[in-house]
């Protein structure tokens, strides 16, 4: 039997907001096409205050921002200008050049709120890493939702336990929200070559070796194993297919290949890029 790695996160900040990061990390680069993981700690906004991440751009990836509370505005260089609220699934295809805004939207910042949330990036395809960007929203009542034995499983993006989202993957995709009653048990089967269980909340047991809250367990491939709640537990399960080889990342882009990612650098840093309606602020280049 193969070992579990398990991972504890790094704590970071995005703009104010206190993040904890679980990949990409020394000992995992990827889950399936999952290259980044960014757990976005659940933080009270005193009225007037919130996010605002200003203009910034990517390559090569795709980004899906699901919360548990509060909303966020999503806008982007192709028009997009979406509230997100909790439940609902933002998802951006990059391809060769977007930009996008991520803020509180004006009407939530006047009374304050709680943010909880993930976003995560999915490295697209070799054959779409330059193809052309994308948008789409999907309402949290549009999510396949399968509800047994105290374990209720919610499908974010692609297909697994019996059901399949209509976020539009690029690759072979698992990503579910589970929520799980004390004392029930799910099974994990080996449908997907690489898979990895994310604790949000509560204490479990995956295959009888315990699994607290605010780790990443990844689990070894072709093994189903057994995941069990010792209390109510709050997790997402991901991961997919292998990637179609290695990828690099630098700051906000990733790519197959290096020279894609320092022409994206030079072309961000000279302005030549696609912009976002009515979005004059932006957020510099940083120095390698």
């Amino acid at each position: 039997m193969t070992t579990v790695t398990v991972i504890r996160p790094r704590a970071e900040d995005v703009e104010g907001q206190p993040i904890l990061r679980p990949l990409p990390s020394r000992e995992c680069r990827s889950v399936g096409p999952f290259v980044f993981f960014d757990h976005m700690l659940e933080t009270r906004y005193a009225p007037g205050s919130g996010m605002n991440i200003r203009q910034h751009p990517h390559i090569g990836l795709s980004t899906l921002t699901y919360l548990f509370e509060g909303e966020l505005l999503h806008k982007d260089s192709l028009g997009s200008d979406q509230v997100v609220k909790a439940g609902d699934v933002s998802w951006m295809t990059a391809g060769s050049a977007i930009a996008h805004v991520e803020r509180t939207p004006d009407a939530l910042k006047a009374k304050g709120f709680n943010l909880h949330g993930l976003q995560v990036w999915l490295a697209s395809p070799k054959a779409h890493e330059q193809g052309p960007g994308h948008y789409s929203h999907h309402p949290a009542a549009s999510l396949p939702v399968s509800d047994n034995l105290g374990v209720s499983i919610r499908l974010i993006a692609g297909n697994g336990f019996c059901l399949e989202s209509a976020v539009p993957v690029l690759s072979p995709t698992l990503y579910a929200e589970v929520q799980m009653q004390t004392a029930t048990t799910l099974l994990i089967p080996d449908e997907h070559a690489e898979r990895a269980v994310y604790v949000l909340q509560g204490d479990a047991q995956l295959d009888g070796e315990p699994l607290e809250a605010h780790s990443l367990a990844v689990l070894p491939a072709g093994q189903s194993m057994a995941l069990f709640a010792e209390t109510e537990c709050h997790l997402v399960i991901f991961g997919g297919a292998p990637l179609d080889g290695p990828r690099r990342i630098n700051w906000n882009f990733v790519a197959s290949d290096s020279a894609l990612i320092e022409q994206a650098r030079q072309r961000w840093a000279a302005g030549d890029w696609p912009t976002v309606p009515g979005e004059t602020g932006r957020i510099e280049l940083p120095v390698k």
